[in-house]
């Protein structure tokens, strides 16, 4: 399969996985990925108005890295602005969705604490990245300040993205930041969550380097 029919089958595909996993509600939402096209490095990225439990092949639109359409008959998302600025930072994949919960804590707070050690994948504690208009350039600008180091931010008063080397780890770390947003307010229903302290989340990283943790490991005889 040549590139670029390959990354529009693979956005189409992660976008209907993650509205079944509630993630992404009507058209609310986008995904795009970067990869190897025949000008170079190219996004593919769902079109604008899609209903995305059933995007299409056909619903996910190639564009350069300044944003010019390349292939497919439709525009691209209205967030298109903030998945350029990310590209052209680090190439990818970016998943922007309306995440109940996260969202939820998103009107309330300014920064997700490192409540358990898993958030570390995504970079400990997460930014909520200050209102903007969406599909503005001062979104995406708000957005790629509150990503730096992470791979993950929430969007105040809108929503959250997430990074991944590819769509999968993208995808992943979608699910993991809305498990990591509800356990801390189901916590925080009970009391005051107690957040992981830099010494205890070194402590954790050192550990999974060490054991290498997240690694499949055959059993030796």
């Amino acid at each position: 399969m040549e590139p670029r029919q390959s990354a529009r089958e693979s956005v189409a595909a992660c976008s209907r996985e993650l509205a079944g996993h509630g993630l992404l509600i009507g058209t609310a939402g986008n995904v795009s990925t970067c990869f190897e096209g025949p000008t170079g490095t190219e996004l593919a990225i769902t079109a604008t108005g899609v209903e995305l439990a059933r995007t299409t092949f056909a619903e996910v639109t190639i564009v350069d890295l300044q944003g010019r359409i390349l292939e497919g008959d439709l525009e691209p998302t209205s967030e298109l602005h903030l998945h350029l600025d990310t590209a052209n930072e680090r190439a990818g994949a970016l998943v922007h969705t309306h995440s109940p919960i996260a969202t939820a804590l998103s009107l309330v707070m300014d920064e997700l604490p490192c409540v358990h050690y898993q958030q570390l994948v995504l970079g400990g504690a997460i930014n909520v990245a200050p209102f903007g208009v969406f599909g503005s350039e001062e979104l995406a600008r708000n957005v790629r300040q509150a990503l730096a180091g992470k791979q993950a931010a929430i969007m105040a008063n809108h929503g959250t993205v997430t990074w991944g080397a590819d769509l999968g780890y993208a995808m992943q770390n979608a699910l993991l930041l809305e498990w990591a947003a509800e356990i801390y307010w189901r916590a925080r229903a009970i009391g005051e969550p107690r957040a992981l302290t830099d010494e205890q989340q070194n402590a954790v990283v050192e550990a999974a380097i060490a054991r290498g943790y997240g690694s499949t490991k055959k059993v030796t005889s």
